[in-house]
């Protein structure tokens, strides 16, 4: 997993900053740590303001893309899809189009839809495909072996966005990560951290040395990384469309290298690969309408359900990272994550009971659950409807002079996915397949302990907890957010929201504050340092929480529509350095 120390304690003095619209940060109910620079660092931080658009992604050349787009004519749609393109080429790690995503559109005419362009398990998949003779989970099959690879798409669903709701062509918009790829582009620090972390393994396979190592040593910053086989591979999309992709040369390859690998991959499960639309999951809070991806993410879902929970609790009065607001948060995703693992599942294959998960009804009976003094017990949190029927990740943000928005979260599920290309084309092939339960009880590789609904079926898309996001406010845009971070992205998702809403962060230091993070299984509060002080710490242990710090996680790309300015405030997150904020 990439990790990155943020440059910050707590989040103390940014109390009179915020120009957002949520309350001022009550001083008396922050408890503070960390060096004196590290709060003044904090307190100082601002987002990017532009008058007309903003792109923000976590890598500054296809942030640049976008925005060049943006200047050219073109709307968020057409943005997001060169966005997306221009990441698979500078963002490898991560940038896919052997992966697949989500994407949520806001239209400044007030129509909202939800796009699912998430990977399939292969139909010769099984239930007990990671398991050994004896029913024990293999280590490294769901994410190392061909096994790992579900059935990529994004170039599927990037076309059916531009298709359906940009004005520029496929040629057009492709051409930037065309040029990335063909004629190369230098490394920086940021870019040299995340290949360093595989630079080892990509010495294990010939074509992904030949690509990504320099003449068998690893890159160095001011470096030029050149990808020609990418560029063949994005050229021959830019001519034919995604049949050369799903029917063509490229998924032949894909299919040849995973039957020579023991994978199962076959031309039929290219051939029948299909992208949905489908609208957003819609919650309200505080006045604010949040807008998010319904299943096979659970994204959307689990953070409107935090929400509902939390809702008539004062955080703003309490305080960003105090001991009651840490408190509920912590119970209230412990319930939502435990409803999550429960009862959520790819639409074709499983009855998604959202309506009942996000009622107020049901919020009302998790909150009388829990209890004002102490932490329950995840051993006694299951999920609360009855019983079941049946960091490696990249996000970016996109809003145009006209007001339309779009969030899309895209993955390849581990850096650089499974770790394997096949033959020369040129991209990571995903280990999608991962997300799915490979036994019920047993963690995945985010530690998310989940049930037989989420189980390998043939076709079935994994259920996932990517959250691209956007919020309005009386029908407006107002915030466009969503992070990488397996099943921590949906705290960092929500968090950016309560931190501009109940907390009056701007946008800068809503995406850099420290985090929190529970998700039921394992019984773990998971902070980021400089979030809790030493005082609310003990506090919290004496309450029965076990508190575990871990350096970072996730790297949320978030626009503001700033109601008292009328600017845009872009944020690129402090923990990815090499990503960019940028309008006009």
């Amino acid at each position: 997993m990439y990790k990155s120390v943020v440059a910050a304690a707590a989040l103390a003095l940014v109390v009179a900053s915020s120009a957002a619209a949520g309350p001022a940060i009550s001083t008396q109910a922050l408890d503070v740590t960390g060096s004196t620079a590290a709060r003044a660092a904090l307190a100082a931080a601002k987002p990017v303001t532009a008058p007309h658009a903003m792109v923000v992604s976590a890598q500054h050349l296809a942030t640049e893309v976008g925005v060049n787009i943006l200047k050219q004519g073109g709307n968020a749609v057409d943005a997001a899809v060169a966005v997306g393109y221009a990441l698979a080429v500078v963002h490898p790690c991560c940038g896919n189009i052997g992966g697949g995503g989500f994407m949520v559109i806001h239209l400044a005419t007030g129509k909202n839809v939800f796009l699912d362009f998430r990977e399939k398990a292969p139909l010769a998949a099984t239930p007990t495909m990671f398991q050994d003779a004896s029913g024990n989970v293999v280590p490294g099959l769901s994410t190392k072996s061909y096994l790992s690879i579900g059935v990529p798409g994004t170039v599927m669903g990037l076309d059916a966005a531009l298709k359906t709701y940009g004005t520029m062509t496929r040629q057009q918009v492709m051409a930037p990560a065309i040029a990335l790829a063909k004629n190369g582009f230098v490394l920086e620090a940021g870019d040299i951290k995340i290949l360093d972390t595989r630079a080892r393994q990509f010495a294990d396979e010939p074509n992904v040395a030949a690509i990504f190592l320099n003449h068998g040593k690893p890159y160095q910053v001011g470096d030029r990384l050149t990808q020609s086989q990418l560029a063949d591979t994005l050229q021959a999309i830019e001519e034919g469309g995604p049949d050369t992709f799903y029917k063509g040369s490229i998924a032949h390859a894909v299919v040849d290298a995973s039957k020579a690998h023991g994978g199962l991959l076959s031309l039929k499960d290219f051939a029948d690969y299909t992208v949905g639309w489908d609208k957003p999951v819609r919650c309200d809070y505080r006045g604010y309408t949040i807008l998010s991806s319904p299943p096979p993410s659970s994204g959307g879902t689990t953070v409107c359900e935090i929400l509902q929970i939390i809702k008539p609790y004062p955080f703003g009065k309490w305080g960003y990272a105090s001991v009651k607001a840490t408190h509920y948060l912590a119970e209230a995703e412990r319930h939502a994550f435990a409803d999550r693992n429960t009862y959520l599942g790819d639409p074709a294959f499983v009855k998604n009971p959202i309506a009942r998960l996000l009622s107020a009804s049901h919020a009302a009976q998790i909150r009388k659950q829990i209890k004002p003094d102490a932490a329950t017990p995840s051993s006694e949190v299951s999920g609360s409807l009855g019983a079941a029927e049946g960091q490696h990740t990249t996000h970016y943000s996109v809003v145009d002079a006209k007001g339309n928005a779009v969030s899309v979260t895209y993955t390849i599920n581990f850096l650089f996915g499974s770790g394997h290309i096949a033959g020369d084309t040129g991209f990571f092939l995903n280990d999608e397949m991962d997300d799915f339960t490979s036994k019920p009880g047993v963690p995945n590789a985010f530690g998310l302990v989940q049930g037989k609904i989420n189980q390998v079926e043939p076709g079935k898309r994994p259920l996932s907890s990517m959250t691209p996001s956007i919020v309005l406010k009386k029908g407006k845009l107002f915030m466009v957010t969503g992070s990488p971070g397996g099943s921590t992205i949906i705290s960092t998702t929500l968090e950016s929201m309560i931190n501009v809403i109940d907390f009056g962060m701007n946008m800068q230091q809503a995406v850099d504050a420290p985090r929190v993070h529970q998700q039921w299984l394992p019984d773990l509060v998971m902070v980021e340092p400089g979030y809790l002080t030493p005082s609310t710490q003990t506090a919290l242990e004496k309450m029965g929480y076990h508190v575990k710090s871990v350096a970072s996680w996730g790297a949320d790309e978030a626009i503001l529509r700033n109601p008292k300015t009328g600017l845009l405030e872009g944020a690129n997150d402090a923990r990815r350095s090499s990503g960019l904020a940028a309008g006009y």
